[in-house]
């Protein structure tokens, strides 16, 4: 049924890309052949986001106001303007013909009412366009997190967090190398280039689904799945780079059986850190990997090093992986290593040349952990440290390449100290326990269960998922790989891509 359901949602997709790309828009007497923006114009009108002047014209050079601009943004977001409309702005009448998208794009949190006026007529800026662009995405308070981010922009003092978003996610450019002009006006031409932008990032199909696995017990369907890596070895070291298999070849074979079945990839996922990665023992960590590989019958190798700060350990693990690449041939190499962070700094990992390697780089992150009110939060792999790593490496890394590793058991803290790893078997029995309750932080981009006796469980549910899944194809990915497929909650892999 789950195989039917994604056949059936690919064709619809391909149906309406296919309506998208043929249905042609009438000619516009001022959108000349030649003319930088006319794809996306005669795209945006063949899709009904824009609609011709009365006189047959786009308007190109007519500045949008900020009740078009959010007219034209919730019809890219699909969000049915409210009929008949609410009042929520002293200056937007509720028969007037935005009303109701006005209404629809404040309940959905792409404007707020501060002030209680919203200056309909008023040109919008480009400054307020970032600024609705990324709170009608749901990433206002990522924004407001990351506000202290840099940008190449010396005119921006304001709204410094959506600009970083906006321009990070590839929506909007500046005006100049060193200037945002974020009090410039946005023209209809401009404005249609953002949206087509956005159209096609949020309708990107290219996303897939990865996992990892330590038993056949308890997998779920894989179907769909591009691959699963098959944790049954750790680099160990004696005297040089050495496997270890934790997996009896029985069940790593049924477990390469079943992926193989579901039309997967089996990896030899492969565990180390910085004892195992040695300068000088290139050649002999690429050849043990790769013999493992061969003897398991493996599809490819998943190699996840974590804990490199030394620049020798980098360039040992750059050369195993480019020795890799060339041994491995047609099968896959999977890298994973840190994520880039904000607040600190990794010089164990070469991004780029891993990137140029790998046929996916794995990202893994850092928990945030803080204590407020008496009460642990820790929310796994939160929105803004995955923002910042998807940002820091725009341009040093194909897109396409870079997948989110996410932990999909949750987590609980005992007295904000040490945490403990909880199935999704066990989440969803504390989720049953009396006086429990479960909440989404919109902050952090996580779900989290409070419970009257015992620590709180921070977790990923379906629309953390999807939170990640968006953010992932802004930037040109959306590959998302599961920790743990065996203790998985159910509503987080129907939510895989």
């Amino acid at each position: 049924m789950k195989r039917l359901k994604r056949v059936l949602s690919c064709l619809l997709l391909c149906a309406l890309l296919a309506c998208q790309l043929t249905v042609p828009a009438a000619a516009l007497s001022d959108v000349p052949e030649g003319f930088w923006a006319k794809e996306n114009i005669d795209r945006c009108v063949a899709l009904r986001y824009f609609y011709p002047e009365t006189d047959g014209s786009f308007g190109v050079g007519k500045e949008m106001s900020r009740a078009e601009f959010l007219v034209v943004l919730c019809r890219v977001m699909g969000w049915k303007p409210t009929s008949p409309a609410g009042a929520v702005y002293d200056d937007v009448p509720e028969k007037i013909w935005y009303a109701g998208a006005v209404e629809i794009a404040y309940r959905q949190g792409a404007v707020t009412a501060q002030d209680g006026t919203f200056r309909p007529d008023d040109p919008v800026t480009r400054s307020e366009a970032a600024s609705m662009l990324v709170r009608a995405l749901g990433y206002g308070s990522v924004a407001g997190l990351i506000q202290e981010m840099s940008l190449p922009f010396r005119d921006v003092k304001a709204n410094n967090g959506y600009i970083v978003m906006a321009y990070g996610m590839g929506l909007m450019d500046g005006t100049s190398f060193t200037a945002f002009s974020p009090e410039g006006h946005v023209t209809r031409e401009q404005a249609a280039a953002i949206m087509m932008r956005l159209h096609d990032k949020l309708h990107d199909p290219t996303a897939s689904r990865l996992g990892l696995t330590a038993s056949k017990s308890g997998l779920p369907d894989l179907t769909g799945y591009e691959a699963v890596g098959v944790s049954a070895a750790k680099l160990t070291y004696n005297g040089a780079p050495q496997i270890s298999f934790s997996m009896d070849r029985e069940e790593a074979k049924a477990i390469r059986a079943a992926v193989s079945a579901a039309g997967a990839k089996a990896l030899l996922h492969v565990a180390g850190g910085a004892y195992h990665v040695r300068e000088g023992d290139e050649e002999k960590l690429a050849e043990v990997l790769f013999q493992a590989v061969e003897d398991g019958s493996y599809d490819g190798l998943f190699l996840d090093v974590t804990g490199l700060t030394a620049v020798s350990q980098r360039d040992v693990l750059t050369a195993a992986a480019r020795m890799l690449r060339e041994r491995l041939g047609e099968r896959l190499l999977y890298i994973g290593v840190e994520a880039p962070s904000w607040k600190g700094t990794i010089f164990g990992y070469d991004y780029a040349a891993l990137g140029e390697a790998a046929d996916r780089l794995v990202l893994r992150f850092d928990h945030k952990k803080e204590t407020v009110a008496g009460r642990t939060v820790a929310p796994l792999e939160p929105l803004e440290q995955v923002f910042y790593a998807l940002n820091r490496l725009r341009g040093v890394v194909d897109a396409d390449k870079l997948t989110l590793l996410l932990t999909s058991t949750a987590v609980i803290w005992d007295s904000g100290r040490t945490s403990t790893s909880v199935t999704g078997e066990q989440l969803l029995a504390y989720q049953e326990e009396l006086g429990a309750r479960s909440y989404y932080s919109d902050r952090y981009g996580s779900a989290y269960l409070t419970r009257e006796k015992g620590a709180d469980v921070w977790y990923h549910s379906a629309r953390s998922i999807q939170d990640r899944i968006q953010l992932a194809r802004l930037f040109g990915g959306g590959h998302l790989c599961l920790s743990d497929l065996n203790h998985t909650l159910p509503e987080v892999l129907e939510a895989m891509p």
